[in-house]
Protein backbone atom coordinates (compact mmCIF):
# COMPACT_ATOMS: atom_id res chain seq x y z
CA UNK A 1 0.00 0.00 0.00
CA UNK A 2 1.09 3.57 -0.62
CA UNK A 3 1.79 5.91 2.30
CA UNK A 4 -1.17 7.78 3.77
CA UNK A 5 -2.49 9.83 6.68
CA UNK A 6 -6.05 9.07 7.81
CA UNK A 7 -8.42 11.17 9.88
CA UNK A 8 -12.17 11.64 9.89
CA UNK A 9 -13.64 14.42 11.98
CA UNK A 10 -17.35 13.56 11.65
CA UNK A 11 -19.07 11.87 14.58
CA UNK A 12 -21.77 9.45 13.42
CA UNK A 13 -24.96 8.60 15.30
CA UNK A 14 -26.50 5.62 13.51
CA UNK A 15 -29.74 3.73 13.91
CA UNK A 16 -33.48 3.87 14.38
CA UNK A 17 -34.54 6.83 16.52
CA UNK A 18 -31.12 8.49 16.59
CA UNK A 19 -32.49 11.91 15.59
CA UNK A 20 -34.96 12.01 18.47
CA UNK A 21 -32.32 10.74 20.86
CA UNK A 22 -29.36 12.96 19.99
CA UNK A 23 -30.25 16.04 17.94
CA UNK A 24 -31.27 18.32 20.81
CA UNK A 25 -27.99 17.84 22.65
CA UNK A 26 -25.93 18.29 19.46
CA UNK A 27 -27.38 21.76 18.83
CA UNK A 28 -27.31 23.06 22.40
CA UNK A 29 -24.59 25.65 21.67
CA UNK A 30 -26.42 27.15 18.68
CA UNK A 31 -28.97 29.93 18.99
CA UNK A 32 -29.96 30.23 15.31
CA UNK A 33 -30.11 27.18 13.04
CA UNK A 34 -30.16 27.40 9.24
CA UNK A 35 -32.38 24.43 8.38
CA UNK A 36 -31.57 23.32 4.84
CA UNK A 37 -33.44 20.82 2.70
CA UNK A 38 -34.43 20.04 -0.87
CA UNK A 39 -37.65 19.91 -2.81
CA UNK A 40 -40.04 19.18 0.04
CA UNK A 41 -40.03 15.38 0.41
CA UNK A 42 -39.15 15.77 4.09
CA UNK A 43 -42.43 17.65 4.53
CA UNK A 44 -44.39 14.76 3.03
CA UNK A 45 -42.72 11.94 4.96
CA UNK A 46 -42.84 13.50 8.43
CA UNK A 47 -39.12 14.15 8.85
CA UNK A 48 -39.59 17.93 8.65
CA UNK A 49 -42.22 17.98 11.40
CA UNK A 50 -40.07 15.82 13.65
CA UNK A 51 -36.98 17.99 13.25
CA UNK A 52 -38.86 21.29 13.52
CA UNK A 53 -40.43 20.00 16.72
CA UNK A 54 -37.04 19.16 18.21
CA UNK A 55 -35.59 22.55 17.24
CA UNK A 56 -38.57 24.45 18.67
CA UNK A 57 -38.59 22.44 21.89
CA UNK A 58 -34.90 23.32 22.26
CA UNK A 59 -35.77 27.02 21.91
CA UNK A 60 -33.84 27.59 18.70
CA UNK A 61 -34.46 30.31 16.16
CA UNK A 62 -35.00 28.62 12.79
CA UNK A 63 -34.16 30.03 9.37
CA UNK A 64 -35.30 27.83 6.50
CA UNK A 65 -33.18 27.34 3.38
CA UNK A 66 -35.22 25.15 1.04
CA UNK A 67 -35.37 24.20 -2.63
CA UNK A 68 -31.86 22.80 -2.94
CA UNK A 69 -31.83 21.04 -6.30
CA UNK A 70 -30.38 17.65 -7.24
CA UNK A 71 -27.39 19.32 -8.91
CA UNK A 72 -26.80 22.27 -6.53
CA UNK A 73 -25.70 25.43 -8.25
CA UNK A 74 -23.25 28.11 -7.21
CA UNK A 75 -26.14 30.60 -7.24
CA UNK A 76 -27.96 28.44 -4.69
CA UNK A 77 -24.83 28.34 -2.54
CA UNK A 78 -24.66 32.13 -2.58
CA UNK A 79 -28.34 32.33 -1.62
CA UNK A 80 -27.73 30.09 1.39
CA UNK A 81 -24.62 31.99 2.45
CA UNK A 82 -26.52 35.29 2.39
CA UNK A 83 -29.31 33.78 4.51
CA UNK A 84 -26.77 32.50 7.02
CA UNK A 85 -24.98 35.85 7.26
CA UNK A 86 -28.12 38.00 7.35
CA UNK A 87 -29.61 35.92 10.15
CA UNK A 88 -26.35 35.32 12.02
CA UNK A 89 -26.80 31.56 11.94
CA UNK A 90 -24.62 29.61 14.38
CA UNK A 91 -25.15 26.22 12.76
CA UNK A 92 -26.32 24.75 9.45
CA UNK A 93 -28.46 21.63 9.75
CA UNK A 94 -28.63 19.91 6.35
CA UNK A 95 -31.49 17.41 6.06
CA UNK A 96 -31.48 15.31 2.91
CA UNK A 97 -29.19 13.45 0.55
CA UNK A 98 -25.89 14.28 -1.06
CA UNK A 99 -27.05 17.35 -2.95
CA UNK A 100 -28.29 19.07 0.21
CA UNK A 101 -25.16 18.11 2.14
CA UNK A 102 -22.81 19.21 -0.66
CA UNK A 103 -24.58 22.54 -1.09
CA UNK A 104 -24.42 23.21 2.64
CA UNK A 105 -20.70 22.51 2.85
CA UNK A 106 -20.15 25.20 0.26
CA UNK A 107 -22.58 27.49 2.12
CA UNK A 108 -20.62 26.91 5.34
CA UNK A 109 -17.50 28.11 3.54
CA UNK A 110 -19.09 31.03 1.69
CA UNK A 111 -20.84 32.35 4.81
CA UNK A 112 -17.47 33.06 6.39
CA UNK A 113 -15.41 34.04 3.35
CA UNK A 114 -15.22 37.48 1.80
CA UNK A 115 -14.08 36.40 -1.65
CA UNK A 116 -15.45 34.23 -4.45
CA UNK A 117 -15.41 30.62 -3.27
CA UNK A 118 -15.84 29.28 -6.81
CA UNK A 119 -12.69 30.99 -8.08
CA UNK A 120 -10.70 30.34 -4.92
CA UNK A 121 -11.82 26.84 -3.88
CA UNK A 122 -13.63 25.06 -6.74
CA UNK A 123 -12.04 26.28 -9.97
CA UNK A 124 -8.74 25.32 -8.37
CA UNK A 125 -7.76 23.78 -5.02
CA UNK A 126 -7.56 26.31 -2.20
CA UNK A 127 -6.43 26.43 1.40
CA UNK A 128 -9.06 26.99 4.11
CA UNK A 129 -7.21 28.90 6.84
CA UNK A 130 -10.35 29.93 8.76
CA UNK A 131 -13.25 28.12 10.42
CA UNK A 132 -16.31 27.56 8.20
CA UNK A 133 -19.76 27.82 9.73
CA UNK A 134 -20.42 24.60 11.72
CA UNK A 135 -22.47 22.00 9.85
CA UNK A 136 -24.47 19.00 11.01
CA UNK A 137 -26.38 16.60 8.74
CA UNK A 138 -29.42 14.35 8.92
CA UNK A 139 -29.19 11.78 6.13
CA UNK A 140 -32.41 10.83 4.31
CA UNK A 141 -30.97 9.22 1.15
CA UNK A 142 -28.13 6.69 0.91
CA UNK A 143 -25.79 7.30 -2.01
CA UNK A 144 -23.12 9.96 -2.00
CA UNK A 145 -21.51 9.29 1.38
CA UNK A 146 -21.23 13.06 1.76
CA UNK A 147 -22.04 12.81 5.45
CA UNK A 148 -18.52 11.75 6.39
CA UNK A 149 -16.26 13.78 4.15
CA UNK A 150 -15.56 17.37 3.15
CA UNK A 151 -16.46 16.79 -0.48
CA UNK A 152 -18.93 19.04 -2.26
CA UNK A 153 -19.94 18.88 -5.92
CA UNK A 154 -21.25 22.20 -7.22
CA UNK A 155 -22.44 23.28 -10.67
CA UNK A 156 -21.48 26.67 -12.07
CA UNK A 157 -24.28 27.13 -14.58
CA UNK A 158 -22.71 30.18 -16.19
CA UNK A 159 -19.46 28.35 -16.92
CA UNK A 160 -21.13 24.96 -17.57
CA UNK A 161 -18.77 23.27 -15.11
CA UNK A 162 -19.73 20.76 -12.43
CA UNK A 163 -16.88 19.94 -10.11
CA UNK A 164 -16.14 18.62 -6.66
CA UNK A 165 -13.51 19.40 -4.05
CA UNK A 166 -12.88 17.64 -0.77
CA UNK A 167 -11.71 19.86 2.10
CA UNK A 168 -11.40 18.15 5.50
CA UNK A 169 -12.45 21.41 7.20
CA UNK A 170 -15.86 21.03 5.53
CA UNK A 171 -16.57 17.68 7.17
CA UNK A 172 -19.86 17.86 9.07
CA UNK A 173 -19.41 18.02 12.85
CA UNK A 174 -21.99 15.27 13.24
CA UNK A 175 -24.10 12.97 11.06
CA UNK A 176 -27.42 11.51 12.20
CA UNK A 177 -28.26 8.38 10.18
CA UNK A 178 -31.64 6.72 10.75
CA UNK A 179 -32.22 4.09 8.03
CA UNK A 180 -36.00 4.43 8.43
CA UNK A 181 -35.68 7.94 6.99
CA UNK A 182 -34.80 6.34 3.66
CA UNK A 183 -37.94 4.16 3.47
CA UNK A 184 -39.96 6.75 1.53
CA UNK A 185 -37.32 7.16 -1.20
CA UNK A 186 -38.64 5.85 -4.53
CA UNK A 187 -37.23 2.66 -5.99
CA UNK A 188 -35.68 4.57 -8.88
CA UNK A 189 -33.98 7.03 -6.53
CA UNK A 190 -32.83 4.17 -4.31
CA UNK A 191 -31.37 2.35 -7.31
CA UNK A 192 -29.70 5.53 -8.57
CA UNK A 193 -28.21 6.33 -5.17
CA UNK A 194 -27.02 2.77 -4.67
CA UNK A 195 -25.30 2.77 -8.04
CA UNK A 196 -23.51 5.94 -6.97
CA UNK A 197 -22.25 3.97 -3.95
CA UNK A 198 -21.06 1.17 -6.23
CA UNK A 199 -19.43 3.70 -8.54
CA UNK A 200 -17.47 5.31 -5.68
CA UNK A 201 -16.15 1.91 -4.68
CA UNK A 202 -15.31 0.75 -8.21
CA UNK A 203 -13.47 3.95 -9.09
CA UNK A 204 -11.25 3.44 -6.07
CA UNK A 205 -10.90 -0.32 -6.59
CA UNK A 206 -9.88 -0.11 -10.25
CA UNK A 207 -6.62 1.70 -9.58
CA UNK A 208 -3.14 0.94 -8.38
CA UNK A 209 -1.65 -0.65 -6.41
CA UNK A 210 -2.51 -4.08 -7.73
CA UNK A 211 -0.52 -5.89 -5.05
CA UNK A 212 -2.43 -7.43 -2.15
CA UNK A 213 -3.84 -4.63 0.00
CA UNK A 214 -6.46 -4.17 2.71
CA UNK A 215 -8.40 -1.50 0.80
CA UNK A 216 -9.15 -3.83 -2.14
CA UNK A 217 -10.32 -6.59 0.22
CA UNK A 218 -12.69 -4.20 1.99
CA UNK A 219 -14.00 -2.90 -1.32
CA UNK A 220 -14.84 -6.35 -2.64
CA UNK A 221 -16.92 -6.97 0.49
CA UNK A 222 -18.62 -3.59 0.14
CA UNK A 223 -19.47 -4.17 -3.53
CA UNK A 224 -21.02 -7.55 -2.72
CA UNK A 225 -22.98 -5.88 0.08
CA UNK A 226 -24.37 -3.16 -2.21
CA UNK A 227 -25.51 -5.71 -4.79
CA UNK A 228 -27.06 -8.05 -2.21
CA UNK A 229 -28.80 -5.38 -0.15
CA UNK A 230 -30.08 -3.36 -3.11
CA UNK A 231 -31.73 -6.49 -4.46
CA UNK A 232 -33.36 -7.08 -1.06
CA UNK A 233 -34.49 -3.45 -0.75
CA UNK A 234 -35.93 -3.46 -4.26
CA UNK A 235 -38.06 -6.45 -3.23
CA UNK A 236 -39.06 -4.82 0.08
CA UNK A 237 -38.32 -1.09 0.41
CA UNK A 238 -38.93 -1.27 4.17
CA UNK A 239 -36.42 -4.05 4.80
CA UNK A 240 -34.57 -2.39 7.69
CA UNK A 241 -31.54 -4.68 7.44
CA UNK A 242 -31.07 -3.96 3.74
CA UNK A 243 -31.63 -0.22 4.11
CA UNK A 244 -29.28 0.07 7.08
CA UNK A 245 -26.58 -1.87 5.24
CA UNK A 246 -26.92 0.34 2.15
CA UNK A 247 -26.71 3.45 4.32
CA UNK A 248 -23.47 2.28 5.93
CA UNK A 249 -22.10 1.03 2.59
CA UNK A 250 -22.56 4.59 1.33
CA UNK A 251 -20.63 6.05 4.24
CA UNK A 252 -17.84 3.49 4.01
CA UNK A 253 -17.46 4.19 0.30
CA UNK A 254 -16.74 7.89 0.87
CA UNK A 255 -15.39 8.35 4.40
CA UNK A 256 -11.88 8.16 2.88
CA UNK A 257 -11.09 4.79 4.55
CA UNK A 258 -11.02 2.65 1.39
CA UNK A 259 -9.02 5.29 -0.48
CA UNK A 260 -6.05 4.85 1.82
CA UNK A 261 -3.05 3.59 -0.13
CA UNK A 262 -4.92 3.85 -3.48
CA UNK A 263 -4.46 6.13 -6.48
CA UNK A 264 -8.20 6.26 -7.41
CA UNK A 265 -9.63 6.71 -10.89
CA UNK A 266 -12.67 8.98 -10.92
CA UNK A 267 -12.86 9.43 -14.69
CA UNK A 268 -16.44 8.17 -14.84
CA UNK A 269 -17.39 10.80 -12.27
CA UNK A 270 -15.54 13.47 -14.26
CA UNK A 271 -17.50 12.48 -17.35
CA UNK A 272 -20.85 12.30 -15.59
CA UNK A 273 -20.31 15.63 -13.84
CA UNK A 274 -20.01 17.35 -17.19
CA UNK A 275 -23.03 15.52 -18.52
CA UNK A 276 -24.85 16.91 -15.51
CA UNK A 277 -23.49 20.41 -16.05
CA UNK A 278 -24.86 20.47 -19.60
CA UNK A 279 -28.07 18.45 -19.19
CA UNK A 280 -28.90 18.30 -15.43
CA UNK A 281 -29.28 14.52 -15.76
CA UNK A 282 -29.61 12.25 -12.74
CA UNK A 283 -26.14 11.52 -11.34
CA UNK A 284 -26.52 7.80 -10.61
CA UNK A 285 -28.26 7.19 -13.93
CA UNK A 286 -25.48 8.93 -15.82
CA UNK A 287 -22.86 6.84 -14.04
CA UNK A 288 -24.77 3.64 -14.83
CA UNK A 289 -24.67 4.45 -18.55
CA UNK A 290 -20.96 5.27 -18.59
CA UNK A 291 -19.33 2.65 -16.38
CA UNK A 292 -19.62 -0.56 -18.46
CA UNK A 293 -18.50 1.19 -21.66
CA UNK A 294 -15.60 2.93 -19.93
CA UNK A 295 -14.44 -0.34 -18.39
CA UNK A 296 -14.47 -2.10 -21.76
CA UNK A 297 -12.06 0.62 -22.92
CA UNK A 298 -9.59 0.24 -20.04
CA UNK A 299 -9.85 -3.33 -18.72
CA UNK A 300 -6.80 -4.68 -20.56
CA UNK A 301 -4.58 -2.13 -18.80
CA UNK A 302 -5.82 -3.34 -15.40
CA UNK A 303 -6.54 -6.94 -16.32
CA UNK A 304 -5.65 -8.66 -12.99
CA UNK A 305 -8.00 -6.39 -11.06
CA UNK A 306 -10.86 -6.92 -13.51
CA UNK A 307 -10.35 -10.69 -13.17
CA UNK A 308 -10.62 -10.31 -9.38
CA UNK A 309 -13.78 -8.25 -9.85
CA UNK A 310 -15.41 -10.99 -11.90
CA UNK A 311 -14.44 -13.76 -9.50
CA UNK A 312 -14.72 -12.09 -6.09
CA UNK A 313 -17.62 -9.69 -6.61
CA UNK A 314 -19.83 -11.49 -9.13
CA UNK A 315 -18.80 -15.07 -8.34
CA UNK A 316 -18.03 -15.94 -11.96
CA UNK A 317 -16.13 -19.23 -12.38
CA UNK A 318 -13.21 -19.40 -14.78
CA UNK A 319 -14.46 -22.58 -16.51
CA UNK A 320 -11.74 -22.41 -19.15
CA UNK A 321 -12.07 -18.69 -19.76
CA UNK A 322 -8.97 -16.65 -20.56
CA UNK A 323 -8.20 -13.67 -18.33
CA UNK A 324 -9.68 -11.31 -20.90
CA UNK A 325 -12.84 -13.40 -21.25
CA UNK A 326 -13.24 -13.55 -17.47
CA UNK A 327 -12.71 -9.81 -17.10
CA UNK A 328 -15.31 -9.08 -19.79
CA UNK A 329 -17.74 -11.46 -18.10
CA UNK A 330 -17.43 -9.36 -14.94
CA UNK A 331 -18.16 -6.16 -16.87
CA UNK A 332 -21.14 -7.88 -18.52
CA UNK A 333 -22.39 -8.89 -15.06
CA UNK A 334 -22.20 -5.23 -14.02
CA UNK A 335 -24.20 -4.20 -17.12
CA UNK A 336 -26.78 -6.93 -16.42
CA UNK A 337 -27.17 -5.67 -12.84
CA UNK A 338 -27.76 -2.14 -14.10
CA UNK A 339 -30.59 -3.41 -16.29
CA UNK A 340 -31.92 -5.55 -13.42
CA UNK A 341 -32.35 -2.54 -11.13
CA UNK A 342 -34.03 -0.51 -13.86
CA UNK A 343 -31.40 2.12 -14.58
CA UNK A 344 -30.88 3.44 -18.13
CA UNK A 345 -28.32 2.00 -20.50
CA UNK A 346 -27.97 4.87 -22.99
CA UNK A 347 -27.38 8.61 -22.98
CA UNK A 348 -30.35 9.00 -25.30
CA UNK A 349 -32.58 7.74 -22.48
CA UNK A 350 -31.20 10.55 -20.29
CA UNK A 351 -32.22 13.19 -22.83
CA UNK A 352 -28.70 13.99 -23.99
CA UNK A 353 -28.52 15.33 -27.56
CA UNK A 354 -25.94 13.83 -29.89
CA UNK A 355 -24.85 17.30 -30.99
CA UNK A 356 -23.72 18.05 -27.42
CA UNK A 357 -21.33 15.14 -27.07
CA UNK A 358 -18.14 16.73 -28.40
CA UNK A 359 -18.50 19.89 -26.35
CA UNK A 360 -19.20 17.85 -23.21
CA UNK A 361 -16.29 15.49 -23.91
CA UNK A 362 -13.87 18.38 -24.43
CA UNK A 363 -14.92 19.87 -21.09
CA UNK A 364 -14.22 16.72 -19.04
CA UNK A 365 -11.34 16.55 -16.59
CA UNK A 366 -8.75 13.79 -17.02
CA UNK A 367 -8.17 11.46 -14.07
CA UNK A 368 -4.54 11.00 -13.10
CA UNK A 369 -5.12 7.69 -11.33
CA UNK A 370 -6.47 5.68 -14.25
CA UNK A 371 -5.01 2.37 -15.35
CA UNK A 372 -4.94 3.69 -18.88
CA UNK A 373 -4.23 7.31 -19.88
CA UNK A 374 -7.32 8.64 -21.62
CA UNK A 375 -7.78 11.50 -24.06
CA UNK A 376 -10.70 13.77 -24.87
CA UNK A 377 -10.98 11.96 -28.19
CA UNK A 378 -11.49 8.64 -26.40
CA UNK A 379 -13.97 10.22 -24.00
CA UNK A 380 -15.95 11.34 -27.05
CA UNK A 381 -15.76 7.80 -28.45
CA UNK A 382 -17.10 6.45 -25.14
CA UNK A 383 -19.96 8.96 -25.15
CA UNK A 384 -20.85 7.98 -28.70
CA UNK A 385 -20.87 4.28 -27.75
CA UNK A 386 -23.08 5.17 -24.78
CA UNK A 387 -25.54 7.15 -26.87
CA UNK A 388 -27.87 4.40 -28.12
Amino acid sequence: MYNFIFQNATKVYFGKGCVKEYLSCLIENANTVLLAYGGGSIRRNGVYDEIIGILKDAGKSIVEFSGIMSNPTYAKVQEGAKLARDNQADLILAVGGGSVMDCCKAVALAARYGGDIWDDFWARPGVIDFEPLPLGVVVTVAGTGSECNGGAVITNEEKKVKTGRDYPKLNPRFALMDPTYTFSVSKKQMASGSFDILSHIMETYFSEPNEDNVSDDIMEALMRSVVRNLRAAMDNPEDYTARSNLMWDSTMAENRLIKMGKKCDFECHNMEHQLGAYTNCNHGCGLAVIHPVYYRHIFKAGLPKFVRFAENVWGIARDGKSDEELALAGIDALADFIREIGLPATLKELGVHKTQLKEIADSCGISQGAYKPITHEEILAIFRECYE
